[in-house]
């Protein structure tokens, strides 16, 4: 502070002309004893006491700023006097971040930053290294507790846990705490912490290093606060070079390298008594008024004792004080280059008015107060690295409101310079959450997303579930969009399934090909002649009518599939059913009755009860359709991974009556021919039709527990295999035997063989008698 005054008046730029004056004060870091040259300061011009008035405006204190002072808790007691006489008051040390309030500190300021700035430096290193397992420990003084505070709030909302936390006392104070500090060094040096904040005086940080070299602490981190990170009383511990390694945050400020000197030269004049007994005139009765007698010892000063107040980050702040105060002084007298205008004394709040805000350089340094008072500086990291006794600082690292860390130039403590690792629990890996063991976040079992749900952030506590239209894998840290899922063309099913219906179709046609060429023949005639064509025809569009269930479903698929499979059925089964009654009749009833029945069965009745059965069968597919309609649906949890598209059935039971009607013609064909006893010499028609509607009836009675039990992507797949089994059934078991007889057995193909009785009730050409023939091997009974 000397030199920076001495610079200024021995110099031009900012006050020309002018002199300032100082009084120097040591305040011995206690409130009372600053309280003692804070009155001095505030007593009027030419006395010792504070006159009293309600208006202290044109009040002309003794002195119109005041430099310092050092310690927080001494600037929060002065900060308070000094504001209400709203007297500038520039500190050079002072960091609690309490003095940043404008309304309690109207007229504080400092050249350093807020103890804010540093915790949240010390936070960012921590969040660096991934150290989020950590023991905070602070002074028992204003700027302990404060720095804690700060700092375990801030630790607290980046997600760091504080395993331990607790106050030193300071040296010879007699307090409870004391106790209490002895019994947290042990429990850090059992736990897993690895790190260790220390945010103290330097007073305080040496007691507990003293202490904790003595109980033989493992070696640790520690973070260190500014106040004793360079202090010499911490550096000179004996055994220091064994508590691990020591780094932290010191603000970074303009190079002195003419101190020394200066220091040196001011030693020379204090050992000149000539010079003291000038000092000691002048301060006659002043210095033992205010802090009491002085102390002989303290004239004989080294440079080797103030090496740490060497250091320029603890010599510049006090320097830019002075510098602030003046440039405020220049700003209010409207100093130029000529000099400064003659006006009336300037009083401290005047002074004030021009320190809000101010701007000033010094050592080529530009500062400038904010509107809390404090400057906007940066931090350097540095590393304690020991050589020979003491250790020497290393800058590791930078911080101006974003860290930025040089790890080749760090050294552990630990083997092999590895990181130190101060974690309660294991990093998770991808895919899984934190749940969390007891009272810190920091402690927790990983525990794996199922699958539909995913881990969003490294730091969560609970799996997110998917969207409906997503999924994921078990461990996931995403989720993927579900792809629809059908019966596709290509799947081999449905490729199996399209072969059976080309040999299913072509069986057909191959069929009514022949039918149709042989029209004329006995063989037909017998079968039912056109109405055999017709069924053969409604057998084709069985087969197409499967085509409607591979692909993905739409509206019109699904509201056409069961109505275009059943009515072509129905027709099929009719002609059967007639053909059935006319065994029936033949066989079972007395001649004059069946020859009734018979003429009835042929032209006109026999098309007659064909479209009355298939309208029947419209009807309740139109009740089907309109009561209960099919609906393409989106099932998203069938699947795992893929949303199911398929037709959904309203009712079962209308489901089930569309599928009655055809069994019941099924069941009337079974029974008009199961019981028949063919007569020798004919065809057995009977058991042809007997054994399609048992190929009929094993189709659909497997399809009804198959299809209950398969999944729902799989059902349309059973309709196609039970339609084209049917129709295979029908065909392998009544049409292809007589296409077999037409083309096989030529010979057999007669009126007398096939047409039999109905043939002499119908009127139509053919032997009337009883002629005993061979047996044909593949259709008569053996």
């Amino acid at each position: 502070m000397m030199m920076a005054v001495e610079e200024i008046n021995n110099g031009s730029a900012l006050l020309p002309g002018l002199r300032l004056g100082y009084d120097l004060f040591d305040t011995c870091s206690e409130p009372m004893v600053a309280m003692k040259p804070s009155l001095v300061f505030m007593a009027k011009a030419g006395s010792r006491s504070i006159a009293t008035y309600c208006d202290y405006t044109q009040y002309q204190p003794r002195v119109l700023a005041v430099i310092g002072p050092h310690m927080s808790e001494v600037a929060l007691v002065t900060g308070k006097f000094f504001g209400f006489f709203l007297m500038p008051q520039v500190s050079y040390s002072a960091s609690t971040d309490r003095l940043s309030n404008r309304e309690t500190f109207p007229s504080f300021f400092r050249t350093v930053p807020s103890d804010r700035v540093q915790a949240v430096a010390m936070v960012e290193l921590l969040q660096e290294l991934r150290w989020n397992w950590v023991a905070a420990v602070g002074s028992d003084d204003e700027y302990g507790r404060q720095g804690l505070s700060l700092f375990s709030n801030l630790a607290n909302a980046k997600g760091i846990c504080i395993a331990h936390e607790g106050l030193v006392p300071l040296p010879h104070a007699r307090s409870p705490r004391l106790d209490c500090t002895q019994g947290l060094l042990p429990q850090v040096n059992q736990s897993s912490v690895q790190v260790v904040v220390l945010f103290s005086s330097a007073r305080a940080a040496r007691s507990l290093f003293s202490h904790s070299l003595h109980c033989r602490l493992s070696p640790k981190v520690w973070v260190a606060s500014e106040a004793w990170l360079t202090s010499d009383l911490v550096m000179t511990l004996p055994g220091m070079d064994q508590v691990g390694t020591v780094l932290g945050f010191l603000h970074q400020g303009a190079l002195m390298p003419e101190f020394s000197a200066y220091v040196q030269t001011r030693l020379a004049l204090a050992a000149d008594p000539a010079y003291c007994a000038s000092l000691a005139a002048e301060r006659q009765g002043l210095e033992e008024h205010v802090v009491g007698p002085r102390c002989p010892q303290c004239d004989y000063v080294t440079l080797e004792s103030l090496s740490e107040g060497l250091l320029h980050h603890r010599s510049f702040p006090a320097y830019a004080a002075v510098y602030s105060v003046a440039q405020a002084l220049h700003n209010t007298l409207l100093c130029n280059a000529s000099g400064c205008p003659t006006r009336e004394p300037v009083q401290p709040w005047q002074l004030l008015e021009n320190m809000y805000n101010l701007s000033f350089r010094a050592r080529g340094l530009t500062l400038r107060f904010d509107t809390s008072g404090n400057v906007d500086m940066d931090y350097d990291l540095k590393l304690w690295v020991w050589q020979d006794l003491m250790p020497t600082l290393r800058t590791v690292g930078t911080f101006d409101g974003r860290l930025t860390l040089q790890r080749p130039r760090m050294r552990w403590h630990t083997t092999g310079n590895k990181e130190p690792v101060s974690q309660c629990s294991r990093q998770c890996e991808e895919g899984q959450v934190r749940r969390v063991k007891g009272f810190h976040s920091c402690c927790y079992d990983c525990v794996d997303c199922k699958a539909g749900s995913y881990q969003r952030n490294p730091d969560d506590t609970l799996c997110v579930q998917c969207d409906q239209d997503q999924w994921s894998p078990d461990r996931s840290t995403r989720c993927f969009p579900r792809r629809p899922r059908f019966l596709a063309w290509g799947e081999p099913a449905v490729l199996v399934l399209l072969v059976l219906l080309g040999l299913a179709l072509g069986l057909v046609l191959a069929a009514l090909g022949l039918f149709i060429w042989h029209r004329d023949s006995p063989l037909v005639q017998a079968s039912g002649g056109p109405r055999a064509c017709f069924g053969l025809a409604c057998l084709g569009l069985v087969c197409l009518s499967v085509l409607l269930f591979p692909g993905r479903p739409g509206p019109a698929s699904c509201l056409a599939q069961q109505p275009l499979l059943h009515l072509p059925l129905t027709g099929c089964l009719s002609t059967l059913f007639l053909q059935a009654a006319e065994i029936f009749a033949r066989s079972e009833l007395p001649p004059s009755w069946a020859d009734w029945l018979c003429s009835h069965l042929w032209g006109p009745w026999a098309w007659l009860a064909v479209l009355l059965a298939m309208l029947a069968q419209a009807a309740l597919c139109t009740w089907y359709l309109v009561a209960f309609p099919p609906e393409v649906v989106t099932d998203w949890r069938a699947l795992p991974t893929e949303a199911l598209v398929h037709c959904r059935v309203h009712s079962w039971i209308s489901f089930s009556l569309v599928h009655a009607a055809n069994a019941t013609l099924a069941f009337l064909c079974f029974l008009g021919t199961f019981l028949v006893q063919s007569q020798p010499g004919y065809h057995n028609s009977a058991r042809s039709l007997t054994f399609a509607m048992l190929a009929y009836f094993i189709t659909w009675v497997s399809f009804v527990p198959l299809l209950a039990n398969v999944p729902v992507a799989s059902q349309p797949a059973v309709h196609m295999g039970a339609a084209l089994l049917c129709v295979l059934g029908i065909l392998a078991n009544f049409h292809l035997p007589k296409c077999y007889l037409l083309l096989r057995w030529p010979e057999l193909n007669t009126p007398t063989f096939f047409l039999g009785g109905c043939q002499r009730a119908g009127g139509r050409g053919g032997d009337s008698g009883k002629k005993q023939m061979t047996p044909d091997p593949v259709t008569s009974p053996q």
